[in-house]
């Protein structure tokens, strides 16, 4: 049986849909307030989202509807 380990933007994904239900931020905020949460990990969560062609400026709503984290 081989088990398939989740990309870690999938993990954030969830992260991220979480806060956006527990109301802590918003799906219409832009993505760098994201970074007031997560401080220490940020730069490379930064990176990561910037790798997949994010802006900071974008609202964190493309973050949500993203449906598979291929790195091709």
């Amino acid at each position: 049986m081989v088990e398939k380990v989740a990309h870690p933007m999938v993990k954030f994904q969830r992260q991220v849909q979480s806060l956006v239900n527990s109301k802590i931020i918003k799906s219409n905020d832009n993505i760098w307030k994201i970074a007031l949460l997560y401080s220490d990990e940020w730069s490379y969560w930064k990176s990561e989202l910037e790798e997949f062609g994010f802006s900071m400026q974008d609202p964190i709503s493309e973050i949500l509807v993203v449906e598979a984290w291929d790195e091709d």
